[in-house]
């Protein structure tokens, strides 16, 4: 069944090899004035950087640098703000991964913003304007690139937000899969758990429908195989750009479309532990994920396992409903551990005495213990999950 939806993605995305060429054209709609911002220098290593910088010889650039994985409101976000304000910045050109367009997102409406710009991201106020946003991407991960959100961390009170509003959507993403190529393995890896994730968040929902369902597991056969290719050889251009296009899709909605809400789980989860700990966010979701699946599994969730059971893993129908769920759950563990991720948190730090306190943050903060979720969470089913994980 489809059920009602509203949906707007107003995102120009250009994909493609070389697309960068039509930068200057783009940016110089917006105005002059530009807040380039990227990461640790990566871009530079890769020649990105001069390239940008060439296009934009007629244009007045300030840069804001050194955002990091799991962005932050202080300093990043803070600073970022002040600037465009300093300089009446007319856009902002995100050029990286998705943790630096997450931060540019929020950039754009706390420099409109006179307030606390925190209020923003916790909810406590609504936005009414940001500066427009140009990205180029340079990780097949998060999606940022097509939707409305950012996640930002707040280090001085141990949170992590996930923040949507219309005014974020990019007006502009350049998409060419070659600036994927220098990608690590690790990061090429949680990426693609990344991607998975969002795609399993959305699949794990009452009503779905065929339409929804073959979308989904279309994707996530081609996330598999592909990201096999792309961890054997870097610079594979058809691999990259499979990534790339549906990381991009995957986390804008469009799959769900008319389907139910599962309430994203494993996010609000996740969230807790790279708060804490501040570890990469699609190994963290890649180990939470079998691990939530087990706890969930039930006579009311268990159809959701046998189609990916019967269509993604193509397991014996002959299997029972609950032998097919077991198959599906360590099929995913043993994927994610094939691709190089290690498959507890302990491994990346996570320290077990924090387990309840994250647990009370999660609930406080990211609710999943709603009744139109499609599996709530209370608190000793958030500890089993993170104890489980360990």
């Amino acid at each position: 069944m489809i059920d009602n939806f509203t949906y707007n993605t107003p995102t120009k995305l250009i994909f493609g090899k070389g697309v960068i060429k039509d930068l200057p054209k783009v940016l110089a709609g917006f105005g002059k004035n530009v807040l380039l911002t990227y990461g640790g220098g990566s871009i530079k290593k890769m020649g990105l950087y001069d390239k940008v910088k060439s296009l934009l010889k007629g244009f007045n650039i300030v840069e804001l640098s050194g955002i990091e994985p799991n962005p932050k409101y202080d300093p990043s976000v803070i600073t970022g703000a002040k600037l465009c304000k300093e300089n009446n910045i007319d856009v902002i050109l995100a050029v990286g991964g998705g943790s630096v367009l997450d931060c540019s997102k929020a950039i754009s409406v706390c420099a409109k913003f006179s307030g606390e710009g925190w209020d923003l991201i916790s909810g406590k106020v609504k936005a009414k304007e940001s500066i427009p946003i140009v990205d180029i991407i340079t990780l097949a991960a998060t999606g940022s690139e097509y939707d409305m959100g950012c996640v930002i961390s707040n280090t001085a009170i141990n949170d992590k937000r996930g923040y949507l509003d219309e005014l974020m959507f990019p007006a502009v993403s350049f998409l060419d899969p070659e600036y994927t190529y220098s990608v690590s393995k690790w990061q090429t890896a949680c990426g693609t758990a990344d991607a998975m994730n969002h795609v399993l968040e959305q699949f794990f929902a009452t009503p779905n429908s065929q339409f929804n369902d073959g979308v989904m597991i279309s994707a996530l056969k081609s996330l598999m195989a592909n990201v096999k290719v792309a961890l054997d050889k870097p610079d594979d251009y058809s691999a990259r750009s499979e990534l790339m296009y549906i990381c991009t899709l995957a986390c804008n909605g469009i799959m769900s479309n008319g389907a139910g809400y599962s309430g994203w789980p494993m996010h609000s989860i996740e969230h807790a532990l790279s708060a804490y700990f501040d570890i990469t966010h699609g190994a963290g979701l890649a180990i939470i994920t079998p691990r939530w699946m087990k706890e969930i599994l039930s006579e009311k969730t268990v159809e959701r396992f046998t189609t990916l059971g019967t269509l993604l893993f193509g397991f014996d129908k002959t299997l029972s409903d609950m032998e097919m769920a077991g198959k599906v759950i360590n099929a995913f563990y043993d994927f994610f551990e094939s691709i190089g991720i290690p498959m507890h948190l302990g491994a990346l730090g996570v320290k077990e005495d924090k387990i309840e306190e994250m647990a009370d943050h999660i609930l406080a903060n990211d609710s999943t213990n709603e009744p139109y979720m499609f599996a709530p969470l209370d608190k000793p089913a958030l500890i089993r999950i993170l104890k489980a994980s360990m």
